[in-house]
């Protein structure tokens, strides 16, 4: 069985964890490897290493840090198949998916490559006599992330590349569910030039959290995953006065109104709710009709998944993989049995899907629940699953106040061919992400991700500028280089 171990000072450590977890294939249902389970102390050692190198780290000059990420960006386009079949392997998704999750990533490193610019301050000549001002940002120390298994090499890459191009060092606790990306990346990092220490990796659950939460040598914590465990994560981690970005779950909505494109709606819905199995922080789960829209949208996307393949991540042909273990499907199995008994009507239902040669694969075909009610389970809950849910809507005032109701706040889109409709929505939701006839709204890596509401603790979003701000600190210094005419004793407050 093979053994999958923590990166530490720029090698894969050997298989003697005292606690392994199961690696699954999902396309099979089979336990392909097992990955280690961290204990405090491993965690300890972790960041230890990394606030050993953060001392030469942060003194490396920002040119030299450049060529090491233009280095670890060539890496990644060369090797970007290879890293997208270990994704799929590990978590299901198709190829083609996995290969869009790795170009997004890279696209931070890119980012990242412009740190010379990114770290520029601002110069004031003369703010009083004689005497200037200047801004300059300097590194927080050993930053950590911890991240979920939805998208194993992207979300991090929304974090460490920003924050060691800064002058951090990092250590990386990825999901235990698919975890040999975060050690494959590593190893094309240690490839491009980056010093040992400077990028760690620690593979475990609660344990390992909890103690990287409490180390008192981590400055920073930057994590997503659902709305429980971000409030846990901030509440803990800023309680100990480190600086947090908790990224937590989402009920993503699209408003369709009577006058748009239906055919790209219905596209575009599909795509949203069931690329990746609905396994994503970004997959549109709720779709509020308004109108005479319900009714054709429904027929249309009908008709688009009844065109699906369902399949292995591995087959080229497959549109949409399984879900990420069977525990996974058979929770989100329970949120479809749960809108049937709350009444609503079930209008796809992918409950009873077979895939060929792979019936023990974690499988479970799209499912779309028409007439749902904002009170049902199926509209309150993120279920992280391929279940769309539909809510019918009188107007779009109806349509605004149910979604600005709505406790996450994380991505939106609306659907019309009414710029100003457009407009007003972008302006009224209460939602930190917002698409116009696009459904799923990710930033690029110059803008920074993240929403409102329950989707976020902490005051940062993600990479992009906030990124930068929120893995540096800022210093202000203000001198004056001695001038023998201006020399004596002055006791009051200076002024300008």
């Amino acid at each position: 069985m093979k053994r999958i171990g923590h990166w530490l000072d720029g090698r894969e450590l050997g298989d003697k964890a005292e606690r392994l977890g199961d690696v699954y294939n999902p396309a099979t249902g089979e336990v392909t490897a097992q990955v280690a389970l961290a204990s405090a102390g491993e965690v300890d050692s972790a960041v230890a290493s990394s606030h050993r190198a953060f001392e030469t780290w942060r003194e490396v000059p920002l040119t030299h840090r450049a060529r090491i990420f233009f280095s670890f960006r060539e890496l990644l386009e060369a090797n970007k198949d290879e890293l997208a079949g270990i994704i799929t392997s590990e978590h299901g998704k198709v190829l083609s998916d996995a290969a869009g999750e790795v170009a997004r990533g890279q696209e931070v490193v890119e980012f990242a490559c412009g740190v010379p610019h990114l770290l520029k301050g601002e110069f004031s000549e003369n703010v009083s006599k004689n005497v200037d001002s200047y801004s300059i940002r300097q590194p927080v120390g050993v930053v950590a992330g911890i991240t979920p298994f939805n998208f194993p090499a992207m979300v991090p890459m929304w974090m460490y590349p920003v924050a060691i191009a800064c002058g951090n060092t990092f250590v990386l606790k990825p999901s235990e569910k698919d975890p040999s990306a975060a050690n494959f990346m590593a190893a094309l990092f240690k490839e491009a030039g980056l010093p040992d220490g400077v990028f760690n990796v620690v593979h475990g659950d609660k344990v390992a959290v909890d103690r990287l939460l409490e180390h008192p040598d981590v400055a920073a914590i930057s994590s997503v995953g659902s709305t429980p465990v971000a409030r846990y994560i901030y509440e803990t981690a800023a309680s100990r006065g480190k600086r947090v970005q908790a990224l937590g779950g989402a009920k993503n909505h699209m408003l369709v109104l009577p006058d748009a494109d239906m055919d790209l709606a219905a596209d575009s819905v599909v795509g949203a709710a069931f690329g990746s199995a609905g396994q994503r922080c970004m997959a549109i789960s709720a779709v509020v009709a308004v109108g005479d829209a319900g009714d054709a949208l429904r027929q249309k996307v009908h008709e688009r998944v009844a065109a699906l393949t369902v399949g292995p991540g591995s087959d080229p042909g497959a549109e949409m993989g399984p879900l990420v273990t069977g525990e996974h499907r058979n929770k989100v199995l329970s949120y479809v049995e749960a809108g049937l008994r709350e009444g609503a009507d079930l209008a796809i239902d992918g409950r009873d899907i077979k895939v060929q040669d792979h019936e023990d694969g974690f499988f479970l075909g799209p499912c779309l629940f028409d007439h749902v009610r904002p009170e049902m389970s199926i509209y309150k809950d993120e279920i992280f699953g391929p279940v769309l849910v539909m809510v019918r809507a009188e107007s779009y005032d109806e349509a605004i106040r149910l979604l600005n109701a709505n406790p996450y706040g994380n991505g939106t889109a609306i659907f019309t061919n009414d710029g100003g409709a457009a407009r007003k929505f972008q302006h009224e939701v209460e939602v930190g992400m917002v698409g116009v006839n696009v459904p799923i709204p990710v930033p690029m890596a110059f803008f920074s991700f993240g929403g409102w509401k329950d989707s976020l603790f902490g005051d940062s979003h993600v990479h992009g500028r906030e990124g930068v701000h929120f893995y540096t600190s800022g210093k202000v210094v203000t001198s004056r280089w001695p001038d023998p005419s201006l020399r004596g004793v002055n006791l009051g407050f200076p002024q300008n």
